[in-house]
């Protein structure tokens, strides 16, 4: 069960949507967020007061106060919430399904709205079985490659461990991928396309001799 919801119909047609290129949700996922522009400090007073959900997206390009959606998103349910004493929020979705733009929804609210085809995605209110076939151990090896060329570290012992779904993911999420590298990732059919896709990003990053500065850890 995903946070009560088991089916499509369980889920609302129109939901709010916090475009934030290289923040990604995933079904199951756990993304930190912290509030402070005031159009979605809005939408998130909203947001607990009905039903806490939010979807998040990536952009495509267009002017900086109104970008492009890209097609494919992730709503999310608002699991934990604070406020700082200079106003800000903190908060945690809780990846539910992902969703296709059907349309933008004229609002009159501060921030967008869309009308959500969660249908495509169905499969991401049942979690994947902790064995599902996920090529762990190509995986691991660009994932250790990746990390290597970047000098980031991780706890492997958990990676070892973690349930297939778990594992990829929360990598999707967490590494540094440009902002198409993750969008493929999100649009990715199902568990298995989407690790496969994942360890061929990180074998290409891996293999990366460009000069660009590179993050020096990873959250």
């Amino acid at each position: 069960m995903a946070q009560g919801f088991v089916r499509i119909a369980d889920l609302p047609q129109v939901i709010p949507v916090f475009p934030l290129d290289g923040a990604v949700l995933l079904a199951r996922g756990q993304l930190p967020l912290n509030i402070f522009e005031p159009r979605y400090l809005n939408m998130i007073d909203d947001a607990m007061a009905g039903d806490r959900m939010v979807g998040m997206v990536q952009t495509t390009g267009g002017p900086a106060d109104n970008p492009t959606l890209a097609p494919v998103g992730c709503v999310g349910r608002i699991t934990t919430f604070a406020e700082t004493p200079d106003g800000r929020y903190m908060i945690t979705l809780t990846g539910l399904c992902r969703f296709r733009i059907a349309e933008e929804i004229p609002a009159r609210s501060p921030y967008r709205q869309v009308r959500a085809d969660f249908g495509p995605y169905a499969g991401d209110l049942v979690p994947a079985p902790s064995s599902a076939g996920i090529g762990r151990a190509d995986l691991l090896e660009a994932l250790r490659r990746f990390l290597e060329h970047r000098g980031l570290e991780i706890d492997w012992e958990t990676a070892r461990e973690a349930p297939a779904e778990a594992l990829v993911n929360s990598l999707c999420m967490a590494l540094p991928f440009e902002v198409a590298e993750k969008q493929a990732l999100i649009e990715a059919p199902d568990l298995t396309a989407r690790a496969r896709a994942l360890t061929t990003l990180l074998s290409i990053n891996a293999a990366d001799t460009g000069d660009e500065d590179t993050p020096p850890s990873l959250q």
